[in-house]
Parts: structure tokens; C-alpha cells; sequence
């Protein structure tokens, strides 16, 4: 399969685009980034940047099979000033549109456009449990409306006949990057615990099960639509923060206040602390793939040393 990953150097999409060659794909990697985040065994080119490019990234997507988009400005990278604000969705918006264009170019059309969402699609949400089956509606918190914009871009490419997959995807964990690392660090220290009151859901998964989650529904012609990529089993703060813990041989007992969260970081906190969804990835489950982490114990045992 000829398959284009825009964000193919980053923490999700370097390992997705070193399993798509190891399996035998044509890859082609979008991106800004300089050549040392280059993954090995694929083509890489830049793109969006001064237009010399231009025609060999638009080429390159015009040509493939399949669309992978995963590029975007990071989340968490920063407190969120009106002008970040503004870069997290525009960087988004741009990217996801640049695509969809360039698919529409193509005299074969690609057959399927893989882009990338969030499940902070949804807002604070509570205990209440939801379903990629019939998933909720959208929230009303920026986050909620930067993913209701970037799934609508992403939809245009609906209309070319290709596949639409949107990945609503939770908190990936891995031992060097995303923010597993972060976490982990005040455990370290003997300070960990949970963060507030410890009462919101976490919609976590493995990095390894997200790459192979996401790989399984490219090769998915049937599906379409929000799919979550999270752990079937989505746990509270607080049971994360002890399992944590255990994994690292510490106490689990020191909370972060949520009143000094929001004063360290803002309007952040709440999106991506503070409040949670309690996603379950039934579709996958239904499409019969099967994680290797499932429990969060199991999971944090093998990232954490």
C-alpha cells in the first residue's frame, strides 16, 4: 500500500510510519521538521513551508492510497495564550485542508483520509460512559471546538468518495515523550499523586496499541466515521496515579491541588487534567482488534523503570 503520513517525524508518527515499512508499505512522510526526525525506510518530504516543495508533496498525496494526518501544533507544549490558542487550531485547520485539496488533484483519488482528533472532542464529560458507536456530541471548551472544526475539515475529503476515519484519540503513554514522562516525574521525586480530586476518567492506551490500532484501520475499508483510540479499560485519576506508583515503587499519596494546576497552567489544566472522558473504543473491539495492554497496571509496567 502507497500510504502519505503528514506528521510522520512526531511522538505518534514516527513509530506509525516505521510499522507501515516494516510491513511492507510505500511511505511517504510530510514534514516541517529537519532530517535528523527522519524515520528510516521511508521517503520524506517537506511540505507548507515556501512553496519550493510544493509540487512533490502534492504529488506524492494526489498519488497514494491512503492519507494519514497527524500533523499539528502540540497541545501541551505551552500555557495557552490567546496566540497559541490560535496556533493549535490554525495548524490544524491548515494542515487538514492542504490535504484534502492536494487528494482532490489526483486522478486516482486517494481511497481514505486517516486524521487525527481528540477525545477532548467531547468536553468534560464525567463518569458518563461513551461509545464510538453512537458517540455524544461535541463540548463547548476550546478543545471540544478545535476538534468539531478539524473533523469538519477533515470530512471535506467525503466528497472526493474517500473514506473518512477521524481517530479520537486519548492519552497515548510512552516512557519518552507525550506525557507519561511528566507524570511520572513527581513520583520520582516522592511528591506523586492524584491530580485534583483524582475523581476524573483518564482514556488512556499504549503507544504500541495505538500504533497498531491505527495501522489496523488503515487497512480497514469499513471504517469510517469517530473511532476512539483508547484502552477498553479507562480508569480515574487516582487509580492511575496508584497504579503509577506501584510501578515505579512509590508513594501515591501527595494530590496536586487543582486550584495550584490552574494557576501553573491555565485554561490547560481543566482541558487536560482536570476533566476527562470515560471513552471506550467499541468499534475496535467490534472489528475484532485486539490490544496487547489492556490494564493499566500491565501497561505502566512496561514503560516505567
Amino acid at each position: 500500500m502507497n500510504v502519505v503520513v503528514a506528521g510522520g517525524t512526531g511522538f505518534l508518527g514516527r513509530p506509525l510510519v516505521e510499522s507501515l515499512t516494516a510491513r511492507g508499505d510505500e511511505v511517504t512522510v510530510l514534514s516541517r521538521g529537519a532530517g535528523s526526525g527522519r524515520p528510516v525506510g521511508a521517503r520524506t518530504i517537506p511540505w507548507l513551508g515556501d512553496g519550493a516543495n510544493d509540487h512533490a508533496w502534492r504529488r506524492a498525496v494526489a498519488e497514494a492510497d491512503t492519507v494519514v494526518n497527524l500533523a499539528g501544533a502540540s497541545l501541551a507544549d505551552r500555557r495557552w495564550s490567546p496566540s497559541h490558542k490560535e496556533r493549535i487550531l490554525r495548524s490544524r485547520l491548515i494542515a487538514t485542508s492542504a490535504l484534502v485539496e492536494a487528494m482532490a488533484e489526483g486522478t486516482a483519488r486517494p481511497r481514505s483520509l486517516v486524521s487525527a482528533s481528540a477525545v477532548g472532542y467531547y468536553g468534560a464529560q464525567g463518569a458518563n460512559p461513551i461509545s464510538d458507536i453512537d458517540p455524544d456530541g461535541p463540548g463547548t471548551d476550546f478543545l471540544a471546538e478545535v476538534c468539531l472544526a478539524w473533523e469538519a475539515e477533515a470530512r471535506k475529503a467525503e466528497a472526493l468518495g474517500a473514506r473518512v476515519a477521524l481517530l479520537r484519540t486519548g492519552l497515548v503513554l510512552a516512557p519518552d515523550g507525550g506525557a507519561l514522562p511528566r507524570l511520572a516525574l513527581p513520583f520520582r521525586l516522592f511528591v506523586g499523586g492524584p491530580l485534583g480530586d483524582g475523581r476524573q476518567w483518564m482514556p488512556w492506551i499504549h503507544r504500541e496499541d495505538a500504533v497498531a490500532l491505527i495501522r489496523h484501520i488503515i487497512g480497514r475499508d469499513d471504517l469510517s466515521g469517530p473511532l476512539h483510540i483508547t484502552s477498553p479499560e479507562p480508569v480515574t485519576n487516582r487509580t492511575f496515579a496508584a497504579a503509577l506508583g506501584r510501578a515505579l515503587g512509590r508513594p501515591s499519596v501527595v494530590p496536586a491541588p487543582a486550584f495550584g494546576l490552574r494557576i501553573a497552567l491555565g485554561e490547560m489544566a481543566d482541558a487536560l487534567l482536570l476533566s476527562g472522558q470515560r471513552a471506550l473504543p467499541e468499534r475496535a473491539l467490534r472489528s475484532g482488534f485486539a490490544y496487547r495492554y489492556v490494564g493499566v497496571a500491565r501497561a505502566l509496567a512496561d514503560l516505567v523503570m
